[in-house]
């Protein structure tokens, strides 16, 4: 049976694209109730997916180290890009895209030339890389590791005095993985989702938490808002961050959240002290 890694919507929300451990991506039309279709490829597990309305393609990233474009009318994929190594993270905001990979690699690519890296840079991170989000404006990303760390990266080298790392998803001399960043689509604030079975949201402007909420009984593997930001979406479950021997089928059931943010928890503040005001 396929794990699956990763599922998102696409054309108008009619479609659900999947992959996973069998190295296919199936292609689901929600209204229709049609049988799934497989629609790409790779020559090992499939990590990542993104679906670019500005260019009716989808952006597949695998293990097998590289990026696909698939237009899904043709069997063939439109381009194959090489990646230095085993893709683990992705994400798209027209026409940036970000991608993380093994190696703590960073790779940025401008969309209207996807050919091309942009630019390539190392995780301010020490550890592996867990999860990116690109800036709502394109003018820089997030990176999230399994150190319980959170990087912000901006991409013009005259704003890099901007740039900052600061730690989140820990207690005590627990250090937990930081699974899901996700951009609040309306004030551009964002939530962490981590292995400690937490969620907090975050503005990065003001270098503050908004808000950090109870943690669930077990991890937050990945997360999601709405297109207008007033609902919160998290799936809790097992998520392997301990290895098999720790999973333990008759507790670790798998579920979905809905969360409905108040604007005081997702609406950014001043800079404390900016100005002389607080």
């Amino acid at each position: 049976m396929t794990n699956l890694f990763c599922a998102l919507r696409g054309r108008m929300m009619a479609t659900v694209f999947s992959g996973g451990c069998d190295k296919q991506v199936k292609m689901w039309p929600l209204l229709s109730g049609g049988q799934p279709v497989t629609i790409a490829q790779h020559d090992a597990p499939i990590s990542e997916l993104a679906w670019i309305p500005q260019m009716s393609l989808l952006v597949t990233g695998s293990w097998d180290r590289t990026l696909k474009y698939w237009d899904t009318r043709q069997q063939n994929p439109v381009h194959t890009q090489q990646l230095p190594e085993r893709c683990y993270a992705l994400s798209v905001r027209h026409p940036l895209m970000v991608v993380g990979t093994a190696d703590r690699n960073l790779i940025v690519f401008n969309l209207q030339n996807p050919q091309t890296e942009f630019k390539r840079v190392v995780s301010p991170l020490k550890y592996q890389t867990r999860c990116v989000a690109a800036f709502p404006d394109q003018q820089g990303f997030l990176v999230g590791s399994i150190e319980g760390r959170v990087g912000v990266q901006h991409l013009d080298d005259a704003q890099k005095n901007k740039d900052f790392t600061f730690k989140c998803h820990r207690e005590g001399n627990e250090i937990y993985s930081v699974n899901s960043l996700n951009f609040h689509p309306v004030h551009h604030t964002f939530a962490t989702s981590g292995s400690d079975g937490a969620f907090n949201f975050w503005d990065k402007d003001s270098k503050q938490r908004l808000k950090a909420m109870s943690r669930c009984n077990h991890p937050i593997p990945c997360s999601t808002f709405n297109n207008d930001g007033s609902i919160f979406a998290y799936a809790v479950s097992y998520d392997w961050s301990k290895g098999a021997e720790n999973h333990n089928p008759a507790t670790a059931k798998n579920y979905i959240y809905l969360h409905l943010p108040q604007e005081t928890e997702v609406k950014g503040k001043p800079k404390i002290g900016a100005s002389g005001r607080k």
